[in-house]
């Protein structure tokens, strides 16, 4: 009897979790009409919700919310490239970049 109480509890989790995805994901284009001064913005917004979208898929439905520190420790480093790649990105969309500079 004690198993399916916690089925309905994961269903229940599993519930939540999807509608937060999906509240996410209409943040996200609602967040697109919102003009702000720069596309830089509004990029660095919607990686900001992506996140943290990114953050609910992996711990729960990846189950990376019970797992070990060696797997924190991956997730953290794969979080980094991924910040670090954006922050390039990002940076290449202003007109003052290197990659913008006059070539000789």
């Amino acid at each position: 009897m004690s198993d399916t109480h916690d089925v309905k509890k994961d269903i229940k989790k599993y519930i939540i979790i999807f509608v937060a995805l999906l509240v996410g994901t209409v943040i996200t284009v609602l967040a697109n009409e919102i003009k702000f001064n720069s596309v830089a913005m509004t990029v660095t917004l919607a990686l900001f919700i992506a996140t943290i979208k990114a953050f609910l898929v992996a711990g729960y439905f990846m189950h990376l919310m019970s797992e070990r520190k060696m797997i924190y420790g991956i997730l953290l480093a794969t979080a980094f490239f991924f910040a670090s790649l954006m922050f390039l990105t990002i940076w290449s969309l202003q007109p003052d970049s290197l990659i913008h500079l006059p070539h000789k």
